[in-house]
């Protein structure tokens, strides 16, 4: 009975650790998160953007049907003829009256905004730091 005892609390200070361990990694993961947004740079995991895709999106920061959306942005837009894209916002065109964005199917989609009939922020980049929590309650309240 002892030996199980003993286990146990091996066992206990293991998953101990192991918690520490994963705490200690969320909080350099958000430390490192908001450097990069002081310093107003976005990471984009993926390997289908390129860096011609994002010299391309000249705006980075615009509002389109009231709604004001950000490069890095989550979005979903449904188009006139019903296609359904969700992925996030590299920004817009201005020449060609486009938006640019990446999709979960890891594919760089442009959209011409006059074929856009629905616009939607999912989440904004880093709402995590906004020390103006306006921006979210709007987004809450147009739902």
């Amino acid at each position: 009975m002892e030996v199980i005892w003993i286990l146990l609390v091996y066992l206990q200070r293991i998953l101990i650790m192991l918690w520490l361990t994963s705490l200690f990694g969320y909080i350099l993961t958000v430390i490192k998160e908001k450097l990069y947004l002081r310093n107003n740079m976005i990471v984009i995991d993926n390997k289908s953007v390129t860096q011609e895709d994002l010299d391309e999106a000249d705006i980075k920061e615009f509002i389109f049907n009231g709604i004001k959306a950000r490069f890095g942005d989550e979005i979903k837009i449904v188009t006139d003829c019903n296609r359904k894209f969700k992925g996030i916002l590299i920004g817009a065109v201005n020449k060609d009256k486009s938006i640019l964005m990446v999709t979960y199917g890891n594919k760089v989609e442009k959209l011409d905004i006059d074929n856009i009939i629905e616009f939607k922020i999912i989440s904004k980049y880093g709402k995590f730091f906004h020390k103006n929590k306006k921006d979210y309650f709007e987004r809450r309240r147009n739902k």
